[in-house]
């Protein structure tokens, strides 16, 4: 029964631990950007690190990128989530359901208010 240091955390602990404490913080930025937060992970906590972003999401705008379907159907149970799908087609990047001319499906928001 003694402390641990850091250096006798896995890599893993370590990272989910920083994004504990990232998601939770008492002053967060207008937005943060997560990309692939699911590397080093233990697969199992994926859904508690999805409950996290969807708190944190209450007091900012967050952007997840990510490979991990479990992350990703862990986010989207939140009505407030808003899902893009990319899609690789001859080299070329597209947002899955958009044609070339559509609007795209979000909006950035107006500085001027």
């Amino acid at each position: 029964m003694r402390a641990l240091s850091a250096a006798e955390l896995s890599d893993g602990t370590l990272r989910y631990l920083l994004w504990v404490t990232a998601l939770l913080t008492p002053r967060p930025p207008p937005l943060m950007v997560l990309n692939e937060p699911e590397t080093s992970l233990y697969p199992d906590l994926l859904p508690a690190l999805a409950r996290l972003i969807i708190r944190a999401a209450e007091s900012t705008k967050i952007w997840v990128v990510s490979h991990a379907s479990r992350l990703i159907a862990a986010l989207e149970q939140a009505d407030e989530c808003h899902s893009l799908r990319l899609e690789k087609n001859l080299g070329q990047t597209q947002v899955v359901g958009q044609e070339l001319l559509d609007q795209p499906l979000w909006n950035w928001p107006d500085k001027s208010k």
